[in-house]
């Protein structure tokens, strides 16, 4: 069975839909981009994948062994979070606070967990550093190490290279396809469609109207929905 599968899922906010009739689903080892216009509901549906908003109707099932609290999440990056006062090691280490229960103390595991994490994403030398005087690219390192202190089965990133500049954005995306090779299953919301299918292997495109497309990325850049989109996004460039 798929981790997760969206049948016929409306979401929104208020009783208000944003955008309708969501099918799709993500399989173990899949690397799933979703694109669309702004304002079609990107985000909104991530936060719905999360929990964090209820779908306004249809059902969104989780299965093959995925556990609510074992999905790791890096939203977009905000100057809030960009000046946030706690040390690297304090930030990371909070990403296996969905596995502690109600222990009220991080164990020898957790804390092996931590700098495992912090060496797979290069950052080690950084675990005393302020995440406030830290680079762009070296935040969102820790966020992503923190994602994964959280779970090796499932990412869920929001935009997640916004603000960095192309060098450390090249970077950032290699890093995603390594733990995408090494069995780590990614859900990516971009709004630039042709990073999309260069990186995703599946792509679900959203529109304020509804689903326009789910499928592989091969089969979208033949797909109607792709042309109408590259072409506005070519027009705006």
């Amino acid at each position: 069975m798929a981790y997760i599968t969206c049948n016929g899922v409306d979401i929104g906010y208020e009783g208000q839909v944003v955008t309708g009739d969501i099918h799709f689903e993500v399989n173990k080892g899949d690397y799933l981009c979703i694109v669309g216009e702004n304002g079609a509901g990107k985000s909104t549906l991530m936060k719905t994948l999360l929990h964090l908003i209820k779908p306004l109707s249809g059902k969104i099932e989780y299965a093959d062994g995925l556990e609510e609290q074992e999905i790791g999440y890096l939203p977009q990056h905000t100057v809030i979070q960009r000046d946030f006062p706690a040390d690297v090691w304090e930030i990371v280490l909070s990403g296996n606070l969905s596995s502690i229960g109600r222990r009220p103390f991080y164990q020898e595991a957790e804390k092996k967990k931590t700098r495992q994490m912090l060496e797979k994403m290069g950052i080690w030398n950084l675990r005393n550093k302020s995440y406030r005087d830290l680079s762009g690219g070296q935040q969102q390192r820790v966020l992503l190490a923190r994602a994964l202190c959280a779970t090796n089965k499932l990412l869920i990133l929001d935009e997640p290279v916004t603000g960095l500049d192309p060098v450390v954005t090249a970077e950032f995306y290699q890093l995603i396809r390594d733990l995408n090779a090494e069995g780590v299953t990614i859900i990516m919301v971009s709004h630039d469609v042709h990073t999309a299918v260069a990186e995703a292997s599946m792509i679900l495109h959203i529109g304020r109207k509804g689903q326009l497309f789910f499928g592989t990325k091969e089969e979208y850049l033949e797909s109607e929905a792709y042309h109408l989109f590259a072409a506005v996004e070519e027009s705006q460039s």
